[in-house]
């Protein structure tokens, strides 16, 4: 030990001179959190705790006590949408907004890293966590979650991206083990998280609960290093998911540095344990430990006292986003917007209107600055137009049938006559939650017999959908003349809706996910939430749309899909290959024109389809997306540039992204099933040649660039060839390993002919 010098308060941290200060046993003291959300100190040099706390929607700050399922207060904070709805607004710009503003509340609060965002793909709609994840597609999740971070992290603030990997259930999720092939894992389970670590850079990422092909995440070297660090550069560290550590030894050696919350000196025994048994280094207790002093070393500025945010602008913000998160999924014959002007009642119905959620149950729960309700704002916003209410429904599911009958006779009556009716819908807050799934996807009975009751009366019917995860409308929105996912808005999300259903705000939402026609299309059906400690992803690439596409099925709304309160034309798509080979770049670019009568946002959705490929591939796949702002009439030239990922695939051989020489098609639209135009492209790509050895078949062998001549040259005016090729057996016959033909009668080659051509290739 070289001297005790304190580190400097407020400045960044000496890193290395700290380390060779600390004794052995203050190392393992560092791996550990000092309480709930704190690291651990060590006074004698100066080095502080730094606060970490939920909040990928807003902050949970728990300065006294703490827990992580959101039961305990919290100081107060804005309420942002979750990302279930800021994903629907398909908008980088306000992404990295949202992040800004969180940022400032950090700093406010003592928060040194943000605690999100989640990233976690959207397997199944039953998942009770949904509400807090993007998407069901990667290349979505990923490029709103980097504008996340970015905003977040530009002033300041870490980040913590969450939950790494393959966390895409609640039951059983502290060790289900996930057994999912690494193609999966490559192309649809894990590039959320690559683009984010490679464009980003958060400050930490949290490793998931779970077991992945048997080996939980917390101590899994092949996850947190060599595709984490190794593949994919990360530079941050590694935090458990709170108490997801098992063997805390095994979790160091992996590429874990920090386990949080304390636990108790639990884990700090176990490394102790290791690094006496020689099972563990100081080399790797120090890695893990530079790490947590570069952590408190970034995270000086957000302990510096006095800091403030402006929590008006921050509400008007989260209304902002909220009314650009609102989808308008239906609007038969112009029944929004509401006119302020027209004659005619309005009734609302629905204890929603007055009693909004604000977002899903668990660890993510904010206690808000404010709440707007949106009974409160459509009455302002309507101004003299008569508003009548009715809640319509009790929120509870074992409300007594005389509860329930009067609640729905109360609502006949506010809608009778009444020229339309708004009719809030939405799950009640048991129904989805951190720590447990859903059963089911159906709205509760008496929300759907309250609807038809009112629909039996009112002369028009809107309904405006709660719900932090996709709901069944098919048993019901016939009785809808139109329909709104309004997800869970946040503490403005009242005034947001308010806004979009009179128009103040022009809907700009696409759905980031699918909503089915029923569970029973859904793909993990059979595979969630698994049985016995291990959930099977039988369905491999085709979740989502890729699933609905690949087998030709209807859906109730499908991937991307949003109206608007005007239309947009798209036009003269171009195509152009900027770099060919095998890391190729294309640029798309169209036009888009606002052919209605009122200032909108189109969402440019842009996929592409591989025409041959050796491996299986999905219909098409979100490969680029751009949001245009248009008055009416106005044109906009957009551009979307595709790199090689939009066209490669993760070989299963190799191991490796290639992109196969070949036709490509390009697609352009407003949907996943509304696409407008469609252009082809040739790549010249990788020219591949697989690895062949003896025990490769006959036809990997003849298929070879070098071993296929000199096969042929050996087996040639032999009976071998001519079983081989002949056109009745030739086909059942190359796909018998070379190993094991070498020891058919009359083969002219053996297996020593075998391995020593395989040996010079």
């Amino acid at each position: 030990m070289t001297g005790t010098t304190p580190a400097p308060q407020g400045g960044p941290l000496d890193v290395p001179a700290l380390l060779a200060q600390l004794t052995l046993e203050e190392k393992v003291d560092l791996l550990d959190g000092s309480d709930f959300w704190r690291t651990q100190p060590v006074e004698r040099l100066g080095i502080g705790k730094v606060m970490l706390s939920d909040g990928p929607h807003g902050l949970r700050a728990q300065h006294e006590g703490g827990d992580h399922l959101g039961g305990l207060a919290a100081a107060p904070a804005v309420a942002f949408p979750p990302a279930a709805a800021t994903a629907s607004s398909w908008d980088v710009d306000l992404l990295r907004r949202l992040g800004r503003a969180l940022a400032e509340e950090a700093r406010a609060l003592g928060v040194s890293v943000v605690l999100g965002p989640g990233v976690n793909m959207k397997r199944s709609p039953l998942c009770g966590r949904n509400f807090e994840y993007f998407s069901e597609d990667p290349y979505l999740a990923g490029h709103l979650a980097s504008a996340l971070v970015d905003g977040v992290q530009e002033h300041g603030v870490g980040t913590s991206l969450k939950h790494f990997a393959a966390n895409n259930q609640e039951t059983d999720r502290m060790s289900v083990s996930a057994e999912v092939d690494e193609r999966t894992l490559r192309e649809i389970y894990l590039p959320a998280f690559e683009t984010v670590v490679t464009r980003s850079q958060p400050w930490t990422v949290m490793c998931s609960y779970n077991r992945i092909n048997g080996v939980f995440a917390s101590q899994d070297p092949w996850l947190l290093t060599r595709v984490l660090r190794d593949e994919w550069g990360f530079e941050g560290l590694v935090v458990s998911d709170w108490g997801a550590v098992y063997d805390r030894d095994a979790a160091v050696a992996a590429g874990l540095d920090l386990e949080m919350p304390s636990s108790g000196g639990v884990g700090a025994a176990a490394v102790r344990r290791a690094l006496d048994a020689g099972t563990l280094t100081e080399a790797e207790v120090d890695r893990a430990v530079t790490r947590v002093l570069e952590l408190v070393s970034r995270s000086q500025a957000a302990l510096a006292p006095g800091q403030t945010y402006d929590e008006d602008a921050h509400h008007a913000l989260a209304r902002e986003v909220a009314a650009d998160s609102v989808v308008l999924l239906k609007n038969a014959d112009g029944v929004l917007p509401l006119d302020p002007r027209a004659p005619g009642a309005v009734a609302v119905v629905g204890e929603f209107a007055r009693t909004p959620r604000l977002g899903g149950g668990g660890s993510s729960q904010v206690t808000p600055t404010r709440v707007d309700d949106a009974l409160t704002a459509l009455r302002a916003a309507l101004g003299d137009r008569e508003v009548r209410f009715a809640p319509g429904f009790a929120l509870a599911d074992d409300a007594p049938a005389e509860e329930v009958a009067r609640l729905r006779d109360g609502a006949v009556e506010a809608a009778r006559g009444a020229a339309v009716a708004v009719v809030f819908l939405g799950l009640p807050d048991a129904w989805e939650s951190e720590g447990y799934d859903r059963d089911h996807m159906h709205l509760p009975p008496q929300q759907v017999a309250a609807l038809e009751a009112v629909a039996a009366v009112a002369e028009r019917v809107v309904v405006v959908l709660t719900n932090g995860s996709v709901v069944e409308v098919e048993p019901w929105q016939s009785h809808a003349d139109a329909v709104l996912e309004a997800w869970l808005l946040g503490q403005a999300g009242g005034g947001a809706v308010a806004d979009v259903l009179v128009g103040a705000v022009n809907p700009s939402g696409r759905l980031a996910e699918t909503v089915p026609v029923a569970i029973e299309d859904n793909p993990a059906l059979g595979n969630f939430p698994g049985e016995a400690g291990v959930v099977r992803y039988g369905e491999g690439l085709l979740i989502g749309y890729r699933w609905y596409d690949a087998h030709a099925l209807e859906v109730a709304y499908p991937f991307g899909h949003g109206l608007s309160y005007t239309t947009f034309a798209h036009a003269d798509l171009e195509v152009q290959v900027v770099e060919d080979g095998a890391q190729p770049r294309v640029r798309v670019s169209l036009t888009v024109t606002n052919t209605g009568e009122r200032a909108g946002k189109e969402v440019v959705q842009v996929y592409v389809a591989d025409e041959e490929a050796s491996v299986f591939r999905p219909e098409q796949e979100l490969k680029g997306f751009a949001k245009v702002a248009l008055e009416p009439g106005a044109s906009a030239r957009v551009e979307v540039e595709l790199d090689a990922r939009a066209f490669a695939f993760w070989h299963p051989v190799l191991r490796r992204w290639v992109v196969e020489p070949g036709t490509f098609t390009v697609l352009e639209g407003a949907s996943s099933r509304d696409l407008r135009q469609r252009a082809t492209v040739t790549l010249a790509g990788e020219e591949v040649t697989l690895p062949v050895d003896a025990d490769s078949t006959a036809e990997q062998w003849l298929a070879h660039p070098a071993l296929g001549e000199r096969l042929r040259a050996a087996l040639e005016g032999t009976g071998t060839a001519h079983m081989l090729f002949a056109p009745e057996t030739g086909q059942m016959m190359r796909a018998i390993p070379m190993r094991r033909l070498a020891r058919f009668p009359g083969s002219p080659v053996d297996e020593e002919w075998l391995e020593k051509a395989a040996a010079e290739a």
